[in-house]
């Protein structure tokens, strides 16, 4: 609510700033329009009257005298106008006799010579014979020039008896305007404009021609070959008499200003866009519009953080309480948090132990026979050995005692591998493990369960390989699942032959376990890893297996991934365990 009544109040100050700007912006245009007026009304004045003497100076001349009564040849004042031509800067001066033939031209001896025409039709000619004097604008019908003609009768003896004309090119004016830009113009007494600064206004209405005036201008022939009564007007209606106006013309909107020319009856008239104020008051009414906005948005903010401020102090009570209630209760929680993540590591420690047992309870059978071949056979070594004794066949006694020997051997690193295996001492910090032994301590644990399943283990070369980072306690239970799961899935397939190989790659040592039983089908791919799961039957596992592998890998930063094999079928398990780097190693040189 409070925001809207800000919109409306700022919408209505910009109406009167908008009309102020208008004004403004308006009155410099005029004041303007007054001082290219003056300029340019001086400048067409002083062109005029430049010229204004010279042809009553040429009618006061002997020769022109001479030439007009017929007493002088026509040689000595064609080339004494042309002489003044050349000094005064005239377009041409020619001499009529008193019907309007041209007896004497400055451009006599040139193409399109006035000499010999009859002018009798101009206003120029008629006004000097009436009235002394004349001056009229007009496209020239001989040579197609436009100019402003100046005249005067010559008189002799109270008698008239010639005129001499004088052509003004006021093209200079024109160009001058159209060299600064200005939209300025000439438009004569019937309001065809015969001078322009823009180019395209040149000949044409400066508004709505009436017939009377196209007729005059037929009979004239002012603007000969040009068909100014037809053109376009580039106003519809005539400018006021006094004070600029807004019209609109093709060139837009503009501010249009008018002064009189006299005696000619002439129209100076100069322009100026109307788009330049618009944009002026659109940005002084944008300024004034942001500014009022500005000021409103400072006030609101002041006036919101006043009543903030008051909020806030009459709950800053409440909220201290209920700091102090939720610190309590944080308290509470991190103990509580505390005790939960203690029995969870217990419960971790003890699912990690159970699946290790687990794995020896899968293995039992196995490492009981494996036990018991090698106490049968020692016991026969022993026998055998005395019935040699008592023959005294040392030899014989010796190679049997030694293989007994060795059995002892096999059963102590049978028994040992599996008290090691099934102790809880697991120590999480990683440290140097060669991956060799690890595997070949895998492989003594698993090998009865393999020869008990009729699979034969392929062990790869292992030799050069970096230390891994990890334990090797949590290492074997790691591989241990990965070979039972890899012997079961072999045997299930009917097949024969499970294989280990480890590599050196880069900054990790890939151990690869490859079996040659069925694959993971693509509904249990997802699941593998869920606790508890188990494709085996009730008994034979608890589902935990794969869950603790991968648990125990990232421990150590080391990833676990299946895949399809393309050869033998089965599925090839890699592991990839990143290679020790002790302190010193990682420490950056100095």
């Amino acid at each position: 609510m409070l925001v809207g009544l800000i919109g409306l109040a700022v919408a209505l100050l910009c109406i009167p700033v908008w009309l102020l700007a208008i004004r403004n912006g308006t009155l410099r245009a005029e004041r303007e329009l007054q001082d290219r007026l003056t300029i340019s009304l001086r400048a067409v004045e002083s062109e005029i009257e430049r010229f204004r003497y010279l042809p009553g100076v040429v009618g006061q001349d002997g020769r022109i005298r001479a030439h007009l009564r017929g007493s002088d040849p026509p040689g000595e004042a064609n080339r004494y106008l042309q002489a003044v031509r050349e000094m005064s800067g005239a377009d041409e001066i020619y001499v009529l006799d008193t019907n309007g033939l041209t007896l004497a031209a400055s451009n006599w001896s040139e193409p399109g010579s006035f000499v010999g025409n009859n002018y009798s039709f101009r206003p120029y000619f008629s006004q000097a014979i009436a009235s002394g004097e004349g001056r009229y604008y007009a496209v020239g019908v001989t040579t197609g020039i436009p100019g402003y003609f100046l005249s005067e009768r010559v008189d002799d003896a109270g008698e008239p008896i010639g005129v001499v004309v004088v052509k003004v090119d006021m093209s200079p004016l024109e160009q001058a305007w159209a060299k600064a830009g200005e939209m300025t113009g000439i438009a004569d007494g019937s309001g065809i404009v015969f001078l322009a600064g823009n180019p395209t206004w040149r000949y044409r209405p400066l508004y709505p021609l009436s017939a009377e005036a196209g007729a005059v201008i037929a009979e004239e022939r002012t603007y000969e070959g040009i068909d100014v009564v037809n053109r376009p007007p580039l106003a519809s209606a005539p400018l006021p008499d006094v004070g600029a106006t807004g019209i609109s013309m093709e060139d837009g909107d503009l501010l249009v200003d008018a002064v009189a020319v006299e005696p000619d009856g002439w129209l100076v008239f100069s322009a100026l866009p109307l788009h330049p104020v618009n944009e002026e008051a659109r940005l002084v009414t944008t300024l004034a519009a942001l500014t009022a906005m500005l000021v409103s948005a400072v006030a609101l903010f002041l006036w919101q953080r006043r009543q903030l401020t008051r909020i806030k102090l009459e709950q800053n009570a409440v909220l201290e309480r209920r700091v102090a209630e939720r610190t309590r209760e944080l308290a509470h929680e991190i103990e509580v948090r505390k005790r939960a993540e203690t029995e969870l590591r217990e419960t971790h420690d003890s699912l990690i132990h159970a699946a290790r047992l687990a794995a020896l309870g899968r293995m039992s059978t196995a490492i009981v026979h494996e036990v018991s071949q090698p106490l049968a056979a020692l016991d026969s070594r022993l026998a055998a050995a005395g019935l040699h004794a008592e023959r005294n066949a040392m030899p014989e006694v010796r190679k049997n005692l030694q293989s007994g020997r060795d059995l002892l051997k096999r059963m102590k690193r049978t028994v040992t591998h599996l008290k090691t295996f099934s102790s809880r001492q697991d120590p999480v910090r990683p440290e140097p493990v060669d991956i060799a032994q690890v595997v070949e301590a895998v492989c003594d644990i698993v090998e009865p369960k393999a020869r008990e399943a009729g699979i034969a283990l392929d062990v790869g070369a292992m030799a050069g390989l970096p230390a891994v980072a990890g334990n090797p306690i949590r290492l074997e239970q790691v591989f241990i699942n990965l070979m039972l799961n890899a012997i079961d899935a072999t045997r299930a397939a009917g097949n024969d032959h499970v294989s280990i190989a480890a590599s050196s790659k880069g900054t990790c040592v890939a151990v690869e376990i490859a079996d040659t039983g069925a694959g993971i089908p693509e509904d249990v791919r997802e699941r593998i890893f869920e606790p508890f799961f188990t494709t085996k039957t009730t008994g034979e596992g608890l589902g935990l297996g794969l869950s603790i592998t991968r648990t125990i890998i990232e421990e150590y930063g080391a990833t676990l991934s299946f895949a399809s094999r393309q050869e033998g079928g089965g599925t090839l398990t890699t592991v990839e365990l990143p290679v020790h780097v002790s302190k010193r190693q990682a420490e950056p040189v100095a």
